[in-house]
């Protein structure tokens, strides 16, 4: 796989990066604070994984009816994104915590969506945090089934109505982690990136199916065992389950990277990026609702993407105060710093942007 660099000519890009790198460590040295977690995170680690595990003890210790025990299940979904984006996306950044083997142990609550890390670390933070929207790199813009969401990839007809049934397919995201990941880690075997990243086949092929085949026993087998739900009732549940985590999910990840203003640059033919890595970051990400403390909470920062993937190795706990410097550090050298207010101006941007692809 032939990889792209970054590179410009211009010198101000070059000084704009070093610049940003200096504000932002003098914020930390100055302030005499780490740049990984702290106690509030431990607080948010308990909370979001309480609103994923409580809900589904409760299935069991009171034996709950079908209708309550989907509601369990829909609130576990909530709990789901919420542990895999304040606690596990910062720990496979290494972000969480200063010791290794804590962001490892945190790292595994990718388990908990039935997913697989060795692929996670791939997928995003090498290829989509490195090329950011650069397709053929970039697989979160790769075409998905229905949908397109690069300037690059091939149009087809029903690609005009992608803005309208785009939502509801979202509701199928977390479901596709657990049918893609074994084809997605024999891709990365047959292209030598498992062997790259040190990737032993026989461990993560055992790794990958052991986990799945244990997580679908505790969530869809164990319930039909031991309460009284009929079979079909624990299979619609955790349908329900994985359509409100995986909407969720979607919807936070589109945000920042398919809306209006974001653009998708295209390398040249020595396959050089014409921008420096810093500000290729500026111009393929965009913040959401940044003053919405509530979201913010319970995203894990991601609201804030554009200083998570300029300091991605930065616990998300920062990413508001460090965003004060991030874009007065961009206007000063005249670059951009996209950012939509509200959510909702966000999904809308994001439509606007979908119906954009859906067309010649």
């Amino acid at each position: 796989m032939k990889l792209i660099k970054f590179h410009s000519d211009i010198s101000a890009q070059k000084d704009f990066a070093k610049e940003l790198r200096h504000n932002v460590n003098l914020y930390f040295k100055d302030n005499n604070i780490s740049t990984k977690g702290n106690f509030v995170m431990i607080l948010k680690t308990i909370s979001v994984y309480s609103l994923y595990v409580l809900p589904l003890a409760a299935i069991f210790y009171y034996n709950l009816s079908f209708s309550s025990a989907f509601w369990m299940y829909l609130i576990a979904g909530f709990g789901t994104a919420g542990v895999g984006m304040s606690v596990m996306h910062d720990a496979l950044h290494n972000s969480y915590s200063k010791h290794k083997w804590v962001n490892k142990m945190m790292g595994y609550s990718m388990y908990l969506i039935g997913s697989n890390v060795f692929n996670w670390k791939i997928q995003h933070n090498i290829f989509h945090h490195a090329y950011t929207n650069i397709d053929g790199l970039d697989e979160d813009i790769q075409p998905r089934w229905i949908m397109r969401f690069s300037e690059q990839s091939q149009l087809k007809p029903i690609h005009k109505y992608q803005y309208l049934y785009s939502l509801p397919l979202y509701t199928m995201m977390t479901f596709s982690m657990l049918v893609v990941d074994l084809p997605r880690l024999m891709g990365y075997e047959k292209v030598g990136l498992m062997k790259q990243h040190l990737g032993d086949p026989k461990k993560e092929y055992s790794i990958l199916i052991g986990v799945k085949l244990i997580y679908l026993f505790i969530l869809i087998g164990l319930p039909i065992i031991y309460t009284d739900l009929a079979w079909w009732q624990v299979l619609v549940s955790f349908t329900g389950m994985h359509m409100v985590a995986g909407f969720i999910f979607a919807i936070v990840f589109q945000m920042a990277h398919i809306v209006e203003g974001v653009v998708q640059p295209v390398p040249n033919e020595n396959k050089v990026t014409e921008n420096e890595w810093a500000v290729h970051q500026l111009m393929t990400t965009a913040n959401f609702a940044p003053k919405n403390w509530l979201l913010n909470w319970y995203v894990g920062g991601l609201n804030f993407q554009v200083e998570h993937h300029l300091f991605p190795n930065i616990c998300h706990l920062h990413y508001p105060k460090i965003s004060k410097i991030v874009e007065a550090t961009a206007k000063k050298y005249g670059f951009p710093y996209l950012s939509n207010p509200t959510l909702i101006g966000a999904v809308k941007s994001h439509l606007k942007r979908l119906k954009e692809l859906g067309v010649a």
